[in-house]
């Protein structure tokens, strides 16, 4: 069950607030707000993940690498003429 709270609205100069109640406080300094309809949700921001922690999500593949053909380099003599 969703614990609710009444709270007062005010003003804080041109924006409105409110006061988050002790039992609602969230952790950090920033959050994260966005209006569905007639409701506010305010939420921490998702952490973001570094490049390695997403490819730890990722399934592994089990297809075959393909086999790469192992061709001479293009001799480079002529990008330089």
């Amino acid at each position: 069950m969703e614990e609710t709270r009444n709270v007062k609205l005010f003003r804080n100069g041109r924006n409105q607030a409110v006061r988050i109640p002790r039992e609602f406080e969230l952790p950090g300094e920033d959050a994260v707000m966005r209006k569905v309809g007639n409701k506010l949700i305010i939420e921490t921001p998702k952490k973001k993940m570094s490049l390695t922690e997403w490819l730890d999500t990722l399934e592994p593949i089990d297809e075959p690498f393909p086999e790469i053909e192992d061709l001479p380099a293009d001799p480079l003599d002529d990008l330089f003429k």
